[in-house]
């Protein structure tokens, strides 16, 4: 059994300071490990998942690299070795353990790495109430939390591949499924063409590749009002779709033939039941597709005449709703259905899936990456990968905001991602 550090446990309910924020965020990494084994956290499947227990470890490196090392002079490491084991891919900072190695990492034991973690814990609580309102510690601890919740989904999606992938494929966790009795028909919503403007501004956390705000041109659009669904993807399939090459790009029919794709990650052969965080269950065909790479999504968009989105047509439609939908909050883990009934146009822009689109993940004009180490979080990434919006089941709501940019190479499919259609007009 995981156990919980006391000093994060000490927060009065109405505690909205930069301690209680550190807290809370630290305790959920915590949390979302309750019921594995340690077995169960150090297994690396593939090489984009990582191990729960490595997870937690890098999550405390940074904030020991950071915050601790950067701004506290009586600090000492836990343990040097961890600074290279935990460091993930800023070489500004030293060099660090093979990406595709960390599961090979039998030591340090989990109960070290909660060791490790209760420590830089107890100096950081420490180095917040010593800086009072200082607002550079605040925006690195800021930014450091929100670093953590994004590890946070990667513990979620990384551990569903790792029990899909042992032959037993143990549930994760209990999960209740969301079926709607009156499900959302597919209908296109018109979107006005103008010149609007995208990207982060004004008050509140960002990261720095949603920077600068700036000018964008949009013709006149039409965008699908909620996500493909699992039944609309199955007749894809059905219809030959993994089988005419005229529907798909050049790298992505590659990729088909090369990896032997015929239906999205996690869906059993027979189309009917596919893997969830909650094991196996009947495949609901009103919920939304996930687990498809953009080579997938793009190819059924050819298939149903339409395209995807671009992420500033996605951003201007996200702007003008409330974030709110079937985020990590409400605790399904799993993508669910939308009602002919939720209020608006345009449903579920949040939560969900990560939503593919058409845009290559490149900087905005003008962008400037932060200062020193922190300057390697977005912007070295700027080539090859695609843009995803809208967040996940396994994304918390607090995290989300219109502006933020995700990216995924196009080949992807670990993580919950989706997409909906756009046309023009």
């Amino acid at each position: 059994m995981i156990s919980i550090s006391p000093l994060l446990a000490e927060q009065p309910a109405d505690d909205v300071s930069l301690a209680s924020a550190y807290r809370k965020v630290r305790q959920a990494s915590i949390d979302l490990t309750a019921g594995l084994d340690p077995e169960d956290c150090v297994i690396q499947t593939i090489p984009e998942v990582s191990p729960t227990k490595w997870h937690v470890a890098h999550t405390t490196w940074f904030f020991e690299q950071f915050c601790l090392l950067e701004s506290s002079p009586t600090y000492r490491p836990f343990n040097e070795k961890f600074l290279y084991l935990f460091n993930s891919y800023y070489h500004s900072v030293g060099t660090m353990h093979a990406r595709t190695q960390r599961g090979l990492l039998n030591r340090p034991l989990f109960h070290e790495v909660l060791a490790y973690r209760a420590h830089v814990d107890a100096a950081m609580l420490d180095l917040i109430a010593a800086a009072g309102d200082d607002p550079d510690l605040a925006f690195i601890v800021t930014l450091g939390l929100q670093h953590e919740q994004q590890h946070q989904e990667l513990m979620l999606t990384d551990i569903k591949h790792v029990f899909f992938t042992n032959p037993l494929q143990p549930a994760y966790r209990e999960t209740s499924s969301s079926a709607s009795a009156h499900p959302a028909p597919l209908e296109f919503v018109g979107r006005p063409s103008g010149r609007f403007e995208i990207g982060h501004a004004g008050d509140g956390f960002c990261f720095d590749n949603e920077t600068p705000r700036h000018d964008v041109l949009v013709e006149n659009h039409e965008l699908g009002n909620r996500l493909v669904t699992n039944g609309e993807y199955r007749a894809f399939i059905e219809d030959g779709g993994y089988r005419d090459s005229q529907l798909w790009l050049s790298d992505g029919w590659s990729c088909v033939q090369q990896e032997g794709w015929d239906r999205p990650l996690y869906w059993s052969e027979d189309l009917a039941s596919e893997f969830t965080l909650g094991g196996f269950r009947p495949i609901d065909p009103h919920g939304p597709v996930c687990h498809v790479s953009l080579y997938e999504a793009d190819a059924f968009a050819r298939w149903a005449d339409a395209r995807l989105p671009s992420e500033a047509e996605w951003e201007l439609a996200a702007a003008e709703r409330p974030i709110a939908g079937n985020t990590l909050d409400r605790g399904l883990l799993h993508p669910a259905p939308v009602s002919s009934d939720s209020p608006g146009p345009i449903h579920q822009l949040w939560g969900d899936v990560w939503e593919w689109t058409a845009t290559p993940y490149t900087p905005y004009p003008g962008f400037r990456p932060l200062a020193g180490s922190l300057g390697e979080y977005n912007g070295k990434f700027m080539a090859n990968q695609l843009v995803v919006r809208g967040g996940s089941c396994a994304t918390w709501a607090d995290h989300l905001r219109p502006t933020y940019r995700s990216f995924f190479y196009p080949h992807d499919r670990w993580q919950f991602l989706g997409f909906r259609l756009a046309r023009d007009s």
